[in-house]
C-alpha cells in the first residue's frame, strides 16, 4: 500500500537525481489532483486531451447567468473528477458563484465572480470521509 505521494509542484529535479523530493499523505495528494484539474484546461495535457474543466471556457463569459456558470461548471468538474481521481468514491460536488467587489490603488472598484467548489467523496483506499474546497476568481481566472 502506497503511503505517501509527491507533493506538488513536483520537484523534478530531486526526482530524477534520485534524491528525497517532497512528499504529502492521500488525502493532499487528492487536494492536489482536484486543483489540477481545475485549473487545467481541456487540450492544455498533450498526453490526455479530455484531462482539465471547462472553467476556462467560461472565464470571460460576462453575458451567461450565475445559475448556468454554475451548471456548466459543475457538470464539467463532476464528469473529470469521477473519471481522472480513481482514489475517490461517492463524489458530489457543490459549486457556488457570488460576486466580490475590490478597491484598487486609485480607488476604483472592480467586481470579480468568486467560485466556490466544495467536493465530497470517500477515499477508496481507506474508507475515510473526503473533503476539499476550492476557492478562485474567474474573469480573469486567478487563485
Amino acid at each position: 500500500m502506497i503511503k505517501s505521494y509527491y507533493s506538488l509542484p513536483i520537484q523534478t529535479k530531486k526526482i530524477v537525481s534520485n534524491k528525497e523530493a517532497k512528499q504529502c499523505n492521500i488525502t493532499q495528494s487528492i487536494v492536489n489532483f482536484i486543483h489540477l484539474i481545475t485549473t487545467t484546461h481541456f487540450g492544455e495535457c498533450v498526453f490526455d486531451e479530455s484531462f482539465g474543466c471547462s472553467i476556462w471556457n467560461v472565464d470571460f463569459d460576462n453575458l451567461t447567468t450565475t445559475n448556468k456558470l454554475r451548471d456548466i461548471i459543475t457538470e464539467s468538474l463532476s464528469e473529470s473528477i469521477t473519471s481522472k481521481e480513481k482514489r475517490l468514491k461517492n463524489v458530489s460536488l457543490k459549486v457556488t458563484i457570488q460576486q466580490d467587489e475590490f478597491r484598487n490603488i486609485s480607488n476604483l472598484n472592480r467586481v470579480k465572480k468568486r467560485v466556490d467548489i466544495k467536493v465530497n467523496g470517500t477515499i477508496c483506499l481507506t474508507n475515510e470521509p473526503f473533503s476539499c474546497l476550492e476557492k478562485f476568481y474567474i474573469a480573469p481566472l486567478s487563485y
